[in-house]
């Protein structure tokens, strides 16, 4: 497994790229909260309901890319180069028209979203301010994911990478001008996001035009590419549904358990979640691999690519971990600069730890599949998975355990049941001989 195989390199080629795009993205939110940090608390509180209702929004939506990928590398692998740039240029009309209903739909409702946060007033009324302009860049966000969809599945992990750079430092620079310099508050920082969005929109343009013209693509929705792609997306939606349904799940009983626990199980997730991007960066790059590799109808190409990207997987995953336990005794001392944080904290990122192997080989084989265009099972696999981890947190909360020892049992049950749960239906399905299915 050296560096000089070209399988590694071509690997890296696309993951290395891939995980800087990945940070890139929450940069924006990051960004946002250091600029509204200081207008102060009641601003920066309406920024927190404001940001969760957009990242759930945001990561519902993010099967556009999941989507969009296979189907272009697919064509690709099969040398039709004309083909695979009209399939990812239908995915960028279907966001647009659903990012287009969600903003409008966004818009009318979010006093009625930021009503059941049950903040007070003066919150309320800055985060209806940061959601109601916030909301007219959902389009914009929902094409980017599908461009980065489409040059993802055309084996360029490069070109987004330099786009959402430069998107991120035209958003801290719009932000700071339009929050500070002309005094718009937190209407300036919602407005700099948006700007910022549409401008990557305009970088996408041109890339995708030049693509079309390369290969004599019409830019034209076609309306069975359209349709296959919402059928595709559908399909991942659930699947990306049920992922979400775990996780709110799992703060909920975070909260039950109480306040020391909800921070302490933030501090882990958190941790947790960094983390995933080394990981799902694989992930990427074994959907472009996988898609390209069935399109041209190497199926041995298929399983050398699933092999090689378990092995990164399970490594990565072995490296974080160990990383994670090196320093779990002091992480929440980082968040919080308290002992007794750090202390309550400790034993589940050692739980985390020991279950990053596992996550790595996951993440990887739900980018296989994604790559292989086997959405249906996954959005399948989805809801299985919730069948033992749903009574495992029930077992929780009943039991109630609290303090450091309940914090563990927390995440045992989503790092270890759970991330279990989608290893046995993954695993399952890769051994399986329905999932290759080669051809264009």
């Amino acid at each position: 497994m050296t560096s000089r195989d070209p399988l590694n390199r071509d690997i890296l080629r696309l993951a290395v790229p891939a995980l800087g795009a990945l940070i890139a993205e929450p940069m924006f939110l990051i960004v946002d909260a250091a600029l509204v940090g200081h207008l102060g608390i009641v601003p920066l509180a309406g920024l927190g309901i404001a940001g969760a209702v957009l990242q759930t929004i945001v990561g519902l939506m993010v099967f556009l890319a999941y989507a969009t990928t296979p189907a272009v590398a697919r064509r690709f692998g099969a040398g039709e180069m004309a083909s695979a740039v009209r399939a990812g240029i239908d995915g960028l009309w279907l966001a647009l028209g659903l990012g287009a209903m969600l903003a409008l739909a966004g818009s009318l409702a979010t006093p009625t979203i930021v009503g059941l946060f049950g903040a007070t007033p003066e919150v309320s009324e800055q985060a209806e301010i940061y959601l109601g302009i916030s909301m007219w860049g959902l389009p914009a966000m929902l094409i980017v994911f599908a461009a980065t969809g489409l040059l993802r599945g055309m084996q360029d992990t490069v070109t987004p990478l330099w786009i959402a750079g430069l998107g991120f430092a035209a958003n801290a620079l719009l932000n700071w001008l339009f929050i500070y310099g002309l005094g718009w508050g937190i209407a300036g920082s919602a407005a700099g996001t948006v700007v910022a969005q549409w401008g990557m929109v305009g970088a996408y343009a041109l890339v995708v035009r030049r693509l079309a013209r390369r290969h004599a693509a019409s830019v034209l929705p076609q309306r069975e590419g359209v349709r296959g792609s919402a059928r595709s997306g559908a399909w991942l939606f659930l699947r990306t549904v049920s992922l979400r349904a775990a996780l709110l799940a799992t703060v909920g009983v975070a909260t039950m358990l109480g306040t020391d626990e909800l921070a302490g199980w933030q501090i882990a997730f958190t941790i947790f979640s960094t983390a995933a991007f080394a990981l799902d960066a694989l992930a990427i790059a074994a959907q472009a691999l996988i898609g390209k590799h069935l399109g041209a109808g190497d199926e041995r190409g298929v399983r050398r690519v699933l092999q090689r990207t378990l092995a990164w997987g399970a490594c990565f995953g072995v490296l974080v971990g160990a990383l994670v336990a090196a320093a779990s005794g002091v992480i929440g001392l980082v968040f919080t600069g308290e002992a007794e944080v750090a202390a309550l904290v400790q034993p589940a990122l050692l739980v985390l730890a020991v279950a990053q192997p596992i996550c790595g080989i996951v993440f990887v084989l739900d980018g296989v599949l994604m790559g292989a265009g086997d959405v249906r099972y996954l959005a399948i696999a989805g809801g299985l998975n919730l069948v033992p981890f749903v009574p495992a947190l029930v077992l929780v909360a009943v039991l109630h355990p609290v303090g450091a020892g309940g914090l563990a049992w927390l995440a045992a049950s989503f790092f270890g049941v759970y991330m279990l749960a989608r290893l046995a239906t993954l695993t399952w399905r890769v051994r399986r001989p329905e999932w290759v299915t080669a051809g264009a």
